[in-house]
């Protein structure tokens, strides 16, 4: 079954490493790497960022375009990262009274800004500028990473809830989803915390022109609902599954609804990365300018 080895893939990533398990840590391979994977990005985001304003800036006076740029500082960027991982928990635990877990361990927040810190020792020169081809692989981890936010984490955050109105609620799933999942992002480009220049207020891309339509904003509730209702991770999903399945021809009972089992966390969840990684391999092959026909991969021409 084509779900098997995904399956078996989270298991080996997802065991705890040494030397974290030697102090109880149960931080895993996967959180390794999303953790360098993240900074690596940031720091991608913000080289190009900074080439960007440069060249816009290049036409003006030299005076003016060296006050615009701001000098990094490791705290800045350090603050950029955890915002990143955890602004998205800031938003949404209050509403559904549970802590968030930056406030129960501070084992991730440390081993961010260590990996930050090591991230921004490489020279500039050795950090790949994105590409099709550096980018392709990555996409594939990202599933991989998102899937498991969207099915292992977000899930039980929301169940944990003492309100009973937040914890059986399919709506407090799916918003939930979509803010773990983008908050962090949206509130570090609302303060422009990636860009050379100074803080500021600014648009974040989500609520510029058609920014609903990116790929992460729409996917997190899609996969988080996938996997609520192919689990049946409350009774909502439960009854979705069962209509789902009578309408494409399952047997069904005087109710209309067909009896459906749900299936295990391990394989609803390796379902959910499948999904992410067709979903994002079609945005990078878009973002870079890739077009599949006939099974062979050519560069879209531009003029």
């Amino acid at each position: 079954m084509v779900l098997q080895p995904i399956a078996a893939v989270y298991q080996y990533i997802l065991a705890p490493v040494a030397p974290f398990a030697w102090f109880g840590l149960k931080t895993s391979t996967l959180d390794l790497l999303a953790t360098v994977r993240l900074c690596l990005a940031l720091r991608q985001i913000r080289e190009g960022l900074r080439r960007e304003y440069l060249k816009r800036a290049s036409g003006k006076k030299l005076e003016d375009t060296i006050a615009a740029v701001e000098n990094r500082s490791f705290v800045r960027d350090a603050l950029t990262t955890l915002v990143v991982v955890y602004g998205g928990e800031a938003m949404i635990c209050p509403y559904i009274s549970v802590p968030a877990s930056f406030m129960l361990s501070g084992a991730t927040p440390l081993l961010c800004v260590v990996t930050q810190a090591l991230v921004e020792s490489i020279p500039a020169f050795m950090i790949p500028i994105p590409s099709f081809n550096t980018e392709l692989p990555f996409s594939i981890f990202d599933a991989y990473n998102r899937a498991f936010l969207l099915c292992s984490i977000v899930p039980p955050v929301v169940l944990s809830s003492p309100a009973a109105g937040a914890s059986g609620s399919p709506w407090a799933l799916v918003l939930s989803s979509l803010v773990l999942a983008n908050g962090g992002f949206f509130l570090a480009n609302l303060f422009s915390l990636l860009q050379p220049t100074p803080l500021a207020v600014s648009t974040p891309p989500e609520l510029l022109p058609y920014g609903w339509t990116a790929t992460d904003l729409w996917s997190a509730p899609l996969v988080a609902a996938l996997y609520a209702t192919l689990t049946h991770t409350q009774p909502f999903w439960a009854d979705v599954h069962a209509v789902l399945v009578g309408l494409v021809g399952g047997a069904v009972d005087a109710e209309g609804l067909a009896k459906v089992e749900p299936l295990d966390a391990e394989t609803a969840r390796a379902a959910c990365a499948l999904v992410l990684t067709g979903l994002f391999v079609t945005r990078t092959a878009r973002t870079f300018g890739v077009s599949f026909k006939n099974g062979i991969t050519e560069k879209i021409k531009t003029n």
